[in-house]
């Protein structure tokens, strides 16, 4: 290959080996949306229901919900009666975008030897999932957050009989037999809301999991294929849960209140007597819904230097349709 040319400064350009490539904007959007998707745990515990609906930054998606029906005694020649049900629905609004910019020079794409659309969508892929699932996470499951029985000291909607921990009194995590129980205690929650048993899934911490996996117990119920851990950070079943590890958790320092996983080392709001904390999540699917795409993706020519410059830009939209099926624990003891 030929020696690299020079370039002003720390070069901006200059890295090795350098880029090339060609761009083709349809199919870089297709294959950035594919492989988002590939690599992020949005896809296994939200609902993408809505996503055929989702054109521009700023749409609402309208979701209709099924309304409940009465049910009433019967006996033999009365008089039925009708109800007309009540139509119901939720607003979710369109309003998050991220985007990404990259240049290429034209002395350096011509030349490298590597592949632009690959290096680029790869990297791309990983940064949306790493900014968009850390908003997500914080909004969807502390914000908006779950149904008043699902999480604090008395949750349970029918026994008040589980505690899932408080900013300032967070379960004692200490062992591995008290993240177990904190596990039960949040699959019992869903029980009490009548969550269906199929597709439940929990999210814990790589610390939470360190502690699980030296349980007996656990490690006799886990199963599951290990295959998909390096896309989705899947790692095997426990109490009719897909367990996910990941980092971007909410979490909260001794005084502070929650913030996003990547947030967690610059603290958050003053919060007098809360203790050190992070979460762990449990629901289904039907909890949350997600909407994304990947709205716009152009390349166009750098007005101030000879080369290309692809940007790109993530549009979607999330929001807390079933609070009852989404269950939050607050747990304590260093990480």
């Amino acid at each position: 290959m030929a020696a690299v040319y020079p370039v002003t400064g720390a070069g901006a350009f200059d890295t090795t080996p350098s880029y090339s490539g060609a761009f083709i904007p349809t199919l870089w959007s297709g294959k950035l949306l594919a492989k988002f998707y590939q690599n992020t745990m949005l896809s296994e515990v939200t609902n993408t229901d809505y996503e055929g609906e989702l054109k521009n930054q700023g749409d609402t998606v309208r979701i209709r919900l099924a309304p409940s029906i009465s049910i009433s005694d019967y006996t033999v020649g009365q008089s039925l009666a009708y109800e007309v049900p009540t139509p119901s629905f939720q607003d979710m609004q369109v309003n998050k975008g991220k985007y990404f910019g990259v240049q290429v020079n034209d002395v350096l794409a011509y030349q490298s030897d590597m592949s632009l659309m690959n290096m680029f969508t790869e990297d791309a892929a990983k940064q949306l999932k790493i900014a968009i699932e850390n908003e997500v996470f914080f909004n969807s499951f502390v914000t908006e957050g779950p149904a008043a029985a699902n999480e604090g000291a008395t949750a349970g909607a029918i026994s008040a009989a589980y505690n899932l921990g408080t900013d300032i009194a967070p379960i004692d995590q200490a062992t591995p037999e008290n993240v177990l129980k904190a596990i039960l205690r949040m699959s019992t929650a869903l029980d009490e809301q009548n969550v269906p048993e199929d597709g439940r899934y929990l999210i814990i911490t790589p610390f939470d999991r360190h502690l699980l996996m030296q349980s007996s117990i656990a490690q006799a119920y886990f199963s599951g294929d290990n295959s998909s851990t390096v896309r989705t950070g899947k790692i095997g079943m426990l109490d009719r849960f897909s367990v996910y590890v990941s980092n971007l958790l909410p979490k909260g320092a001794a005084a502070k209140a929650l913030v996003a996983g990547l947030s967690a080392t610059s603290g958050g709001a003053s919060l007098t007597n809360a203790k050190a904390r992070r979460t762990m999540i449990a629901g289904t699917k039907a909890a949350t819904s997600f909407a994304m795409t990947i709205n716009k993706t152009e390349p166009l020519r750098n007005q101030t230097d000879f080369g290309d410059i692809v940007r790109g830009l993530a549009v979607y939209g999330r929001k807390v349709t079933k609070p009852e099926a989404l269950v939050v624990a607050q747990v304590g003891s260093a990480s």
